[in-house]
């Protein structure tokens, strides 16, 4: 797809679409007292009235470039503020325009009030047309479509440093998450940990960052026992990602952002149910998170050193696999029973927050697929947050909320570290039948590198979506990229 600022007049604009979107509250367009001013504000009327109660689409009349128009309104996005209702609105307009094969599409956006969704148009119009192409016909036919469309923004003048700027940001940002979808959806046979350390190569050639990778062999003799105890039962070894990022100006805190990589999540000996088990194709959207905002911090250069950190391993039953019952000392001294194999990512991760400690990190965010007991208190389209610093946990919560991704804070009560408790070592791997979220969370504590800000998000609701949500059709959604990549752009301002 090909993007443009236009700065012309849009009732002259020469578009197979025109698309006008209307709020209550924000004034998004100016269209005059033109013909097609004319015939929005009577859609306006209609819709107030609801003698209109879905979008209008027609041609225009009296406009000899216009082919049709179409006008929307964020009253049908329901729940939604008005950003995230203007990338909702683009993202329908260009399906509409694929299924009439319209391959010239101009959206108005020329009213003062509308400047700071130039950025959010551009996010609706990349993650909305975003298709998963390599194994279906029709998706390939639709992304080519897509490769095809030229998409205007009729925008002001006025703000066009602005409007460049946000351009630009906005597609790197959504470049990466659409990276990240692509390891989400791609299945856990090609998605392997090696498939994992090739993406980070490249993303560490394309974005300027440093890499570094632990093999098996490394791992196990370093000491890295969480990757190893949950990669024993695979054929694919386990490997730990380190990409860095440094920051022009001298800063002495560094950002580590930590992603549960399990590429494939069978449970191990504690075998999940068959039904639905494909979608653990996706236990490794953390650290396709991590990947993604490290793709985009290189090219944006934030004011604050980066660390990205990936564990990534497979879980498999195998006669090598790790049994119920078995001890191993983490990288960090501490010694854990593994009382249920399916609880693997803390394992992990118990490797990659020692690493960022090892980065001096001062901050860190680690993000996962972790636990169903997030899903069930919260549901498919919010993720927990938890944390030992209140600033970076509202930190996470106002860059998620800048980007259409919300986190609630849960508790960590600390009498329930008494659930965590063996007779056998320091751990148990899990804390039993009751608040599975915040046990976890407890359990990664035992790990955060001393002295650190920690803020752990469990992503198991959102990660992926089975139908359409929003701007998102149906599979990975690459949730937590934006809102790592807006922690990072905002650091100074957070934290001064």
């Amino acid at each position: 797809m090909k993007i443009r600022l236009s700065y012309g007049d849009p009732n002259k604009a020469r578009t197979d679409m025109l698309v006008v979107i209307l709020d209550k509250e924000t004034k998004l367009h100016d269209l005059g007292s033109s013909p097609i001013g004319r015939t929005v504000e009577g859609v306006r009327k209609d819709l107030d009235s609801k003698t209109l109660r879905r979008e209008y689409f027609a041609p225009p009349g009296g406009s000899n470039g216009v082919g049709h128009l179409a006008v929307y309104s964020t009253a049908f996005e329901t729940g939604h503020n008005v950003w995230e209702s203007v990338k909702t609105c683009v993202a329908r307009a260009l399906r509409r325009a694929r299924d009439h094969g319209l391959r010239r599409v101009s959206v108005v956006l020329n009213a003062d009030d509308a400047a700071p969704m130039v950025g959010k148009a551009v996010e609706g119009a990349l993650l909305g047309t975003y298709t998963f192409a390599r194994y279906k016909k029709e998706n390939k036919e639709r992304e080519a479509f897509y490769g095809k469309l030229n998409l205007d923004l009729i925008v002001s003048k006025a703000h066009d440093k602005r409007n460049r700027y946000y351009l630009d940001r906005y597609t790197t940002v959504c470049e990466a998450v659409n990276f990240a979808r692509d390891l989400i959806n791609e299945p856990g046979g090609v998605a392997t940990p090696a498939y994992l350390v090739r993406a980070a190569r490249r993303i560490a050639r394309e974005s300027g960052l440093s890499i570094k990778v632990w093999d098996s062999r490394r791992l196990e003799r370093e000491g890295y026992n969480g990757l190893i105890a949950v990669g024993k039962g695979s054929a694919h070894p386990p490997h730990m990602i380190r990409l860095a990022y440094r920051a022009k100006r001298r800063s002495a805190r560094t950002l580590a952002l930590v992603g549960k990589g399990v590429t494939f999540d069978t449970g191990g000996i504690s075998l999940k149910p068959s039904d639905k088990m494909w979608e653990m194709k996706g236990d490794m959207s953390g650290a396709a998170a991590v990947l993604a905002a490290m793709k985009a911090i290189g090219k944006l250069k934030p004011d604050v050193h980066v660390v990205g950190v990936v564990p990534t391993a497979e879980n498999s039953p195998d006669a090598q696999a790790q049994r119920p019952g078995d001890i191993f000392e983490a990288r960090n001294g501490k010694t854990v029973m593994v009382d249920n194999t399916d609880a693997e990512g803390r394992l992990i991760l118990t490797d990659g927050l020692y690493v960022a400690g090892e980065a001096k990190a001062t901050h860190v965010v680690d993000i996962a697929t972790l636990t169903g007991s997030c899903v069930r208190a919260l549901g498919p389209s919010i993720a927990g947050v938890m944390g030992n610093s209140p600033e970076l946990i509202q930190a996470v919560i106002d860059s998620g909320r800048n980007h259409g991704e919300a986190f609630w804070q849960l508790p960590m009560p600390e009498e329930y570290k008494e659930w965590l408790k063996t007779p056998y070592a320091d751990l148990n791997n899990i804390g039993g039948a009751y608040a599975g979220a915040s046990t976890a969370a407890l359990f990664l504590e035992e790990f955060v590198p001393d002295g650190a800000a920690w803020a752990h998000l469990d992503i198991a609701g959102p990660f992926l979506m089975e139908k359409n949500w929003k701007y998102y059709e149906p599979g990975g959604v690459g949730f937590g990229a934006k809102t790592m990549i807006d922690l990072a752009e905002r650091f100074e301002e957070y934290f001064g």
